[in-house]
């Protein structure tokens, strides 16, 4: 099935945006497109699980409802999980797992909206995930920046209308270059 996304000709550019610590920056890999609905978040999230290897770690950014939860049930279920996708914001933390064709591959959801210090990290298992053999999706992962590894996709949701999202896939390193240049040519072409 090849998912069909209407993107508008003149996107929004970061700089325009509610986003805290995000610079404008300019990469023939960032992707930038608008989301229409809810349902077109979870269906980009689906084209990136489906590209989504062990150790890849996605990091989410953006203000509360701009969408972050319903990109990783989209994202989950591009791994192939049935799982119920819920925002583990009073446990930090869920695991889900992708389907048989993935080898039931660890899907690791962290959510550190509540987490206000640094030293509040220690503890919740978080630096094993980032080492370990799943792939690891966070939101709210500004409150985690020291944790994170050089190497990541991060993505940056914001508010643009009410039903409305600009999502930013920002890739730090080759894999996630590579990554999202291929979710540019599977999902938008």
């Amino acid at each position: 099935m090849r998912l069909s996304i209407s993107v508008p000709q003149a996107c929004a550019t970061m700089g325009d945006m509610s986003i805290r610590n995000v610079h404008t920056v300019r990469s023939p890999h960032i992707l930038d497109f608008v989301s229409h609905s809810v349902a077109q978040t979870i269906r980009v999230g689906q084209r990136l699980g489906e590209l989504l290897q062990r150790g890849d770690v996605v990091a989410l950014r953006g203000d509360l409802g701009t969408g972050k939860t319903h990109l990783i049930k989209g994202i989950v279920l591009g791994l192939g999980s049935t799982d119920t996708v819920n925002s583990p914001s009073f446990v930090l933390i869920n695991q889900y797992r992708a389907s048989a064709q993935r080898s039931g591959l660890p899907i690791y959801h962290a959510d550190l909206y509540r987490i206000e210090r640094p030293i509040e990290l220690q503890g919740i298992g978080l630096e094993e995930l980032l080492d370990g053999d799943g792939v690891c999706l966070i939101e709210w992962a500004d409150h985690a920046e020291q944790l994170l590894p050089d190497e990541r996709l991060d993505v940056h949701l914001s508010h643009l209308s009410e039903t409305k999202r600009v999502v930013r896939f920002a890739p730090r390193g080759r894999r996630y270059e590579e990554l999202v240049d291929t979710l540019k040519k599977t999902a938008f072409n």
